[in-house]
């Protein structure tokens, strides 16, 4: 359904270091959303962006994916709020994928982009806001991306949303699994 948030893991360096520092099975996530009829998935990877719900799947490390909704979705997704929704996603389309993950609206991660989407629209927060030493910096893996991005500058103290925050969120329900 339109609305739903959908995980997966993809096969890169950065998805691997992702799951590692929040010890999670998801390293990516997208909002499904519907253009004439069809579902798809608004992501950042690359430009924020629409992709088929099918050519999303695929993308995904052995085409495995978890859908979770809202669990009242019924009430609170209404025409009017997926509406809004929508209107709050365009301001987002085309933007640039934020490989450091800042909490700005200048570039986005994948994420933080389907939080705030959801928070702007319907002033629910899908996940805990967490700093970035919150994270587990313990694996080697995890230690050189985070070199390879910052340097010795490493904003300790910058909001982020992982995908795991969200995908433990109490407001959610799995509705499919593949």
């Amino acid at each position: 359904k339109e609305g739903d948030i959908v995980f997966q893991d993809l096969a890169c360096s950065q998805s691997e270091a992702i799951k590692l520092a929040t010890h999670s099975h998801y390293s990516h996530v997208g909002m499904i959303l519907f253009k004439s009829g069809e579902p798809y998935v608004y992501e950042a990877v690359g430009p924020v962006k629409f992709t088929s719900l099918q050519a999303w799947i695929k993308q995904g490390e052995g085409s495995h994916f978890v859908d979770r909704r809202l669990k009242n979705a019924d009430k609170v997704l209404t025409p009017n709020i997926l509406q809004k929704m929508e209107e709050v996603a365009k301001v987002f389309k085309g933007k640039a994928y934020d490989w450091t993950f800042n909490w700005s609206d200048d570039e986005m991660y994948c994420s933080e982009l389907v939080w705030k989407i959801y928070q702007r629209s319907t002033g629910l927060e899908i996940g805990h806001l967490q700093k970035l030493k919150d994270f587990d910096f313990s694996n080697p893996v995890v230690r050189e991306q985070l070199k390879e991005k910052y340097g010795d500058q490493v904003p300790w103290e910058e909001k982020v949303i992982s995908p795991e925050q969200m995908f433990r969120s109490d407001l959610l329900t799995t509705v499919a699994s593949n």
